[in-house]
C-alpha cells in the first residue's frame, strides 16, 4: 500500500510539473518582449499634397452587372517597374491558389513578373521581399511566385513567427512544448486548407497553422514612393474591394525602418537596406502622415475617435470589427453627439467559402443595443468577393484624420499579435487626399452610380444564437483570425 501511495503522489507530483511548465509557457509567450523595431510609431512628416495619394478597389453591382473599379495593382506594378535603386516588398498572401469556381484575376503571376522583368532591366536593383509562411502552408511546398523572384538573386525572408507573442493561449502553449519539435519532413498528403489548387501538405503545417498569427502587412518601397495597402496580390483575394495610399518624401525613410526591423528579427541579411536617408526639398505643413504599426495602429485610431467633437462624422470601412478598445471609442464618440457611421463586410464568404457573419454580427448587433441615434450602419453588398477595406475617416469641422492600411480592427490585428502597417494622416479638409476619401465614403453610403452598401436588417436578421454562442466560444478559446 505504501509503495502504491508513493507511486500515487509521483504522478500528481510530475503532472503539477507539467502544468507548471505550461502555464510559464503559455505565460511567457503571450507577454514576452517584442523584437526591437515592432509595434513603432514614427515621428510626423510633412508632405507637399502630391505626396499623398488615395487609391481604391471597389467592386459593385449596376443594373444587374458586377463592376470593378480596381486601381491598386495597377498603380503598384507601376511603382514596381519604376524602382531604380531598391524595391522592397513585405506582402502576406502572395499565390494564386484559388478554388477554381471563377476566372480570377492573376494579380500575384503579374506582380511576380513585374518584379523579375525589372530585374533583368535593371541588374544593379536590389530586391529584398518578406513574405509569411502562408505562402508555403508553413513549410509543406514551394511558393511559386515568391521562387520566381528569389532565383533571380532577391533577398526573400520569411517572417519568423516564433518570435511574435502568442494569440492562441491555450493552443500554443501545447505547441510549443509538444508539437513544435517535431521537423517539416516528407511529403504532404492532406488537403490544403488554402485552396484545392493548392499543394497537399502535411499534419504538422495544420498544427502551425492553428497558433493563428502572421506578418500581415502589405507595402510596397522604392527609393521615390512607398504604398500602404489593405490588398494582397492573391489571385482568390482579386475581387476584393481594398484601399491603398501612395506617399513619397522622407516618410520612406520611416517605411524602411520598420521593414529593416522585420528582417532583422528573422534572420535576414539587413545589409542589403538602404543605407542612405531619403531627403526631400519640396516639404510643407500641407498634410501631415505618420506611419505606426501593430499596436499603435490602436492607439491612432482609438485617439482619433476620441478626438472627434460634436457634430464631427466618424466613416468607418472595415472587414473585422472586434477590437474591444475601438468599440468602447465608437460608442463613446456617439454619446458625445459625434454622428458614426460604420460600413462593413458582412462575412459571408471567405475565398469561396461560406462564413456565418462572425465576428461582424454580433458585435454590432451588441452596438444597436444601445439605441444611440448617432450610430448608422451598412452592410458592404458582397457577392462571392470581400469589403477586405481597413479605414478610418474623423471629418471635422476644418481638419480631418484617416488612419488606413493593413489592420482590422481585432485583438490579433491591434494587440501586437501580428504584424500590421498602417498610415495616420492629419490635413485640413481641402486636401485632396481628405476629398478623395470623403467622395468614396459618400459614393457607397448613398449608392452614388451603383450598388454598394445595402441596409442593415438584410444580414442582422441572421443572426441566430447558434452562431452568437459560437462567437463567444472563439473568443473564449482563441481559435479565430480574429
Amino acid at each position: 500500500m505504501k509503495k502504491r501511495s508513493w507511486y500515487r503522489r509521483k504522478r500528481w507530483i510530475l503532472f503539477s510539473i507539467v502544468i507548471l511548465i505550461y502555464i510559464s509557457v503559455i505565460t511567457y509567450h503571450r507577454f514576452k518582449p517584442l523584437p526591437e523595431g515592432v509595434s513603432y510609431a514614427s515621428k510626423v512628416h510633412e508632405l507637399s499634397s502630391d505626396e499623398i495619394e488615395f487609391l481604391y478597389d471597389l467592386t459593385y453591382d449596376k443594373d444587374n452587372e458586377e463592376v470593378y473599379d480596381h486601381s491598386i495593382f495597377d498603380e503598384v506594378n507601376k511603382t514596381i517597374k519604376e524602382a531604380d535603386e531598391f524595391l522592397i516588398l513585405d506582402l502576406f498572401l502572395f499565390n494564386g491558389y484559388t478554388d477554381g469556381k471563377r476566372d480570377y484575376p492573376k494579380i500575384s503571376e503579374e506582380l511576380s513578373k513585374a518584379v523579375v522583368e525589372t530585374m533583368e532591366k535593371k541588374p544593379d536593383l536590389n530586391v529584398i521581399l518578406i513574405s509569411d509562411e502562408v505562402n508555403t502552408t508553413y513549410g509543406s511546398h514551394e511558393a511559386k511566385q515568391i521562387k520566381k523572384i528569389e532565383d533571380m538573386g532577391a533577398e526573400v525572408i520569411f517572417t519568423d513567427l516564433e518570435r511574435l507573442r502568442d494569440p492562441s493561449l491555450f493552443y500554443s502553449g501545447v505547441w510549443r512544448m509538444a508539437f513544435s519539435w517535431f521537423g517539416q519532413d516528407g511529403k504532404g498528403w492532406l488537403p490544403n486548407p488554402m485552396a484545392p489548387s493548392a499543394p497537399k501538405v502535411t499534419a504538422r503545417s495544420y498544427l502551425e497553422l492553428l497558433n493563428v498569427k502572421a506578418n500581415h502587412r502589405k507595402t510596397v518601397i522604392t527609393e521615390d514612393a512607398g504604398m500602404i495597402m489593405s490588398a494582397n496580390p492573391h489571385d482568390a483575394s482579386g475581387f476584393h474591394s481594398n484601399i491603398a495610399f501612395k506617399v513619397k518624401g522622407t516618410i520612406l525613410n520611416e517605411l524602411i525602418k520598420s521593414e529593416k526591423a522585420v528582417a532583422a528579427y528573422s534572420g535576414g541579411d539587413v545589409s542589403k537596406f538602404p543605407d542612405k536617408p531619403i531627403s526631400n526639398a519640396k516639404a510643407t505643413e500641407e498634410v501631415k502622415a505618420q506611419i505606426v504599426t501593430e499596436s499603435k495602429i490602436q492607439d491612432s485610431v482609438v485617439t482619433a475617435i476620441d478626438d472627434a467633437k460634436e457634430d464631427d462624422l466618424i466613416y468607418i470601412g472595415m472587414f473585422y470589427l472586434a477590437d474591444r478598445d475601438i468599440i468602447d471609442a465608437i460608442v463613446d464618440a456617439t454619446e458625445r453627439a459625434v454622428d458614426v457611421r460604420l460600413i462593413l463586410d458582412p462575412n459571408q464568404n471567405a475565398f469561396g467559402q461560406q462564413k456565418i457573419g462572425l465576428p461582424n454580427l454580433p458585435i454590432t448587433a451588441e452596438l444597436t443595443k444601445q439605441g444611440n441615434k448617432h450610430l448608422s450602419i451598412r452592410w458592404y453588398d458582397t457577392n462571392k468577393e470581400q469589403f477586405h477595406t481597413k479605414l478610418l475617416y474623423v471629418k471635422g469641422k476644418e481638419e480631418s484624420t484617416i488612419v488606413g492600411g493593413s489592420g482590422n480592427y481585432t485583438s490579433r490585428n491591434m494587440d501586437d499579435y501580428n504584424m500590421e502597417t498602417n498610415i495616420h494622416i492629419k490635413a485640413s479638409n481641402d486636401q485632396k487626399v481628405m476629398e478623395d476619401v470623403d467622395r468614396y465614403f459618400e459614393r457607397m453610403w448613398t449608392n452614388e452610380d451603383g450598388t454598394y452598401t445595402v441596409d442593415y436588417e438584410k444580414y442582422q436578421n441572421s443572426l441566430s444564437s447558434y452562431k452568437y454562442v459560437m462567437y463567444i466560444l472563439q473568443k473564449l478559446f482563441q481559435v479565430t483570425t480574429y
